[in-house]
């Protein structure tokens, strides 16, 4: 069964539907779920679909020519495969489709090309002279991201300016990806997504019917499963020098998240080299620099600034836990692993998961307008700020903190500050009384509003303080978990 990506299936369905000729690069890191995508798109609609192989130029195009002849297009009668790209993509205007539009998909885009390096320039010719105000639609569709928006897309390529749409695939969010899941408890849910993040291809390995305990042990620790080798073969398929990549994302996953700390701690001496490495992972959509969201241009392009993390939820929870006790998974502990080393912090793991699902539940609200105004910004806030100490002056000082979610208006009036807390004890008016203390310097001159997320519910302090303070916002598990937009 086909779940999630409403938004990718509307926007192919909308190029689709309209008149003139549609080119269309679709394009994102692997397992994202790209392929069953547009295999769901040309569900009932007559179309060529074509998986390019990493293979010589004559059988790549022997290949294409068999499965355009399933078509029983004209040429098929004089001919046994086309004798050149040129010919083989014009073929599209021959489809017997009648008045409907010539469907072509081509997966793997990028495997064609490196067979010929000309065919971006052979396509691109054959769009401006003949296929551009045709009723056809051509889909370009990779996996190698730095090729698709480097190679091909960028100024001075040759399909530069010809795309009608392109499309970057990420990963599924949380209300997506919990779909696989439906049966699993709020909490549950949370887990999941916390250990698989949202690459349908990882999904799919749970079992609904098993918990997530026994879905880990099972379907991750157990040597042979597919999940178990993922990462390495991942890595293996896109980069080299895997070992220093394995180093970096095991400091970023073990909390190491500055520069200079994931340097030290994979054993890299000069940043700048840590720096292209985790440039090559940005890319893969592996991992991501992270700035306060008030951040301006100058700070950005500092290369020390800023901090690391991986987006990647799966690739996170390896690292922290597989990676880590390769040896006991090697020898067949599953059970241990689990019992001993993951068991006792899973709930800390899922905590910084947790504030991201928090963030997509704000950006639901705001589409629905039910937040109490329009947020320009919203992300992590870092920086110096006011907290409570009760040994300092007036209970308080400044120190260098983070607010898990701070969404500021255009014009840096108004402020939504969130605290997430995933923990097995209600919010204590005491964590509110720290979350009240930050930002104080801003409060003379702008409206705060305060949204408090939470696993196990508000103690009885925080429920009264809500009902007569309309700018403190209360949202469980339960509310967050099952929105619906």
């Amino acid at each position: 069964m086909f779940i999630g990506r409403e938004a990718e299936l509307t926007f192919l369905q909308d190029k689709y539907d309209e008149d003139r000729g549609q080119l269309i690069v679709l394009y994102g890191r692997r397992r994202v779920g790209k392929t069953e995508t547009l295999r769901e798109f040309c569900k009932g609609k007559p179309h060529v679909f074509y998986s390019s192989t990493q293979s010589t130029d004559k059988v790549q195009i022997a290949k294409f020519s068999k499965q355009v002849f399933k078509e029983n297009i004209p040429a098929k009668q004089y001919i046994s495969e086309f004798s050149d790209w040129e010919n083989a993509f014009r073929s599209v205007l021959d489809l017997p489709y009648g008045d409907k539009k010539k469907l072509l998909v081509i997966d793997e885009f990028p495997y064609m090309c490196k067979g010929n390096k000309s065919i971006p320039s052979i396509l691109q010719n054959l769009w401006d002279a003949e296929l551009k105000d045709r009723n056809v639609m051509i889909i370009l569709c990779g996996s190698a991201m730095s090729f698709i928006e480097k190679e091909l897309l960028a100024e001075k390529n040759p399909l530069y300016g010809r795309a009608t749409g392109i499309y970057k695939m990420t990963e599924m969010g949380f209300y997506d990806a919990i779909k696989f899941f439906p049966d699993y408890s709020e909490q549950d849910k949370v887990l999941a997504y916390s250990v698989l993040g949202g690459i349908p291809h990882y999904l799919r390995q749970f079992r609904p019917e098993l918990s997530v305990a026994e879905n880990i042990k099972r379907n991750i620790l157990t040597k042979g499963c597919i999940l178990y080798s993922e990462v390495d073969f991942l890595l293996h398929q896109e980069l080299r020098e895997t070992p220093i990549y394995n180093s970096i994302i095991e400091a970023i996953a073990l909390g190491n998240t500055k520069l200079n700390d994931i340097s030290q701690k994979s054993l890299i001496c000069d940043t700048s080299k840590t720096s292209v490495y985790l440039k090559n992972l940005i890319e893969l959509g592996i991992a991501e620099r992270e700035f306060s969201v008030d951040s301006k241009i100058k700070e950005k392009s500092n290369s020390n600034r800023g901090i690391y993390r991986l987006t990647d939820n799966f690739f996170r929870f390896w690292y922290a836990f597989g990676f880590t006790n390769f040896s006991q998974l090697e020898d067949g502990d599953a059970d241990g692993v689990y019992e001993f080393v993951i068991a006792p912090v899973l709930h800390e793991f899922a905590a910084l998961v947790f504030e991201d699902i928090c963030k997509e539940f704000v950006r639901k609200l705001q589409k629905k307008n039910a937040l109490p105004f329009r947020y320009f910004q919203m992300g992590r806030w870092m920086g110096r700020t006011t907290v409570r100490d009760k040994a300092a002056v007036n209970g308080l000082r400044i120190a260098e903190t983070e607010i898990d979610l701070l969404g500021i208006d255009r014009d840096a009036k108004e402020y939504l500050v969130g605290e997430c807390k995933f923990k097995n004890t209600p919010f204590d008016y005491s964590e509110y009384l720290d979350t009240k203390a930050k930002l104080t310097s801003l409060k003379d001159t702008s409206k705060f509003y305060y949204a408090l997320f939470s696993k196990s519910g508000f103690d009885d302090k925080i429920l009264e303080e809500a009902e007569n303070d309309n700018a403190l916002w209360l949202y469980n598990l339960n509310q967050i978990v099952n929105y619906k937009l």
